[in-house]
């Protein structure tokens, strides 16, 4: 996707690359300045100690022979490569001797150190600048003019020492500041060339990670697209980088699988509710509709009302458990949740449903050697427990031996398990046992038996507000339903 500069500076990535820039010069800038600044105190301090030492020799000078010897030692060293600079001249300021030829106005006149750096000529240096000035028919050659071009400067810098002698002579010692000024140029250039680094440098890292950056972002904004135009089974992409971004895309991924999974529950729901509760509807309406098709006797209503009753309560129990069933898959319960036993959770259960089974011929058994504690809701877990133990019993009477059931609470590493087992026909298909926890399914051989086919889908539903797993297993003859809790035991 191509954007236009103004643009690119309004996405995160190039405003980071920009900022970044801007503290990296910054800083580097102050480094800079601040390194010269001390680099040049610490020679011109140097140089003021070389301007000393060499003041206390010529005062020894001075004082072994007075002002010839001075004026010998000032012109042997200022002949020397690399010379100071030296002066002497007369009260007047009128230079006699020494390696400078002039100097600016005003250097002379006060006593000490110079208050700032002045300019000056070196002596020789104003014939050259004349030479270099001559046209080349006055005497000289043009290969002459270089030659004096080459070695003539100008606008030399110094600092120096002014001292007035016995006799009112003045006597100035200096030193040239072309190195520090030379140092700080290569600083300059150096400072230049860093800029021009870290300027680079924040083009390709804005090049390389920036531009890679808004590519995923693009390819975000292109999923979001998809996925708002209504196709929920889109997802955003996942480098595997374990970056910010594919944690972000992680989570907005699961949180599109779960409005996916609550769309498809509420699309089961509705197709459940026209497809499977049409049935009992129908045969509500065509027992109303025989009953009033003829004369009957008063016993005859009486019976066709409370058929109907009976088929309408039927059928609020089952709009209670799908709407029950709808409320725990979205994760909410207005009931609270609490410190559950589940030995004495099964208890009251099996006390309930014992004399349905001793009325069915079947053996309700338990298995519960300690308590167990989980953190849960009591009416739901209960709620779920006794549908699976209803189920148990009911396809249980149908086993070659002795109809039984059996109920247990065991340890399973951190989970505690409770368990429903019965020795029936059992459901030998994998894929059957998947499909029994869906909502309104009757396998075949169950479609003799009363029910809905809520049963299982409300226990999974209440496992799954629980954080826990509702498991179908072969039992071997049987089916043995496994309800895993997380355990939240209290010891305290």
């Amino acid at each position: 996707m191509a954007l236009s500069v103004p643009a690119i500076m309004k996405t995160t990535a190039a405003r980071l690359s920009a900022l970044y820039l801007l503290l990296f010069a910054l800083c580097a800038v102050l480094l800079v300045f601040y390194m010269t600044s001390l680099s040049a105190r610490m020679l011109t301090a140097q140089t003021q100690e070389t301007i000393n030492d060499e003041v206390l020799g010529l005062a020894r000078a001075y004082q072994r022979g007075g002002l010839p010897v001075l004026v010998r030692v000032v012109e042997q060293r200022s002949r020397q490569p690399g010379a100071n600079l030296y002066l002497i001249a007369d009260a007047n300021g009128q230079i006699l001797t020494g390696n400078v030829q002039s100097l600016e106005p005003g250097v002379l006149e006060t006593e000490g150190w110079t208050n700032s750096p002045f300019s000056y000529q070196r002596f020789g240096e104003g014939e050259l600048e004349r030479q270099r000035n001559l046209p080349a028919d006055q005497g000289t050659t043009q290969s002459e003019q270089s030659d004096a071009q080459a070695q003539g400067e100008k606008g030399h810098n110094a600092i120096a020492l002014v001292l007035r002698l016995p006799n009112q002579m003045i006597m100035l010692v200096g030193r040239d500041l072309g190195e520090p000024e030379r140092f700080r140029a290569v600083i300059r250039r150096a400072l230049m060339l860093a800029l021009g680094m870290m300027g680079l440098g924040g083009l390709l890292i804005w090049f390389f990670v920036g531009r890679a950056a808004l590519k995923r972002i693009d390819s975000v904004s292109e999923a979001s697209r998809r996925i708002m135009g209504g196709d929920l089974s889109g997802r955003l992409p996942v480098t595997g980088a374990g970056d910010e971004f594919d944690r972000l895309s992680e989570n907005l991924n699961a949180m599109l699988a779960r409005i996916a999974t609550l769309n498809e529950g509420l699309k089961q729901v509705s197709d459940n509710i026209a497809h499977d509760l049409k049935t009992p509807l129908t045969r509500l309406r065509n027992r109303a509709e025989a009953t009033l098709s003829g004369k009957h006797k008063t016993t005859d209503y009486r019976q066709a009302l409370e058929g109907t009753i009976a088929e309408s309560d039927q059928l609020i129990k089952t709009f209670n458990a799908i709407l029950m069933i709808s409320r725990l898959e979205a994760g909410y319960s207005s009931e609270n949740t609490s410190r559950v036993d589940l030995a004495e959770a099964v208890r009251d259960v099996v006390e309930l449903y014992e004399p349905v089974a001793e009325e069915a011929g079947v053996s309700l058994q338990t298995d519960v050697r300690e308590a167990a504690f989980v953190n849960g809701n009591r009416e739901l877990i209960g709620q779920a427990l006794s549908n699976i133990v209803d189920n148990a019993i009911k396809y249980s009477t149908d086993a070659n031996a002795q109809p039984a059931v059996r109920v247990a609470v065991e340890r399973a590493g951190t989970d505690v398990r409770l368990s429903v087992v019965d020795n029936g026909h059992g459901i030998p298909d994998d894929g059957d046992r998947a499909r029994a926890t869906e909502r309104f399914v009757r396998l075949e051989k169950s479609r003799s038996q009363p029910g809905s086919g809520l049963g299982l889908s409300l226990a999974k539903a209440v496992m799954t507000f629980h954080n826990g797993r509702l498991d179908l297993l072969p039992g071997n003859p049987g089916l043995s339903v496994v309800m895993s809790f997380p355990s939240r035991e209290d010891h305290g």
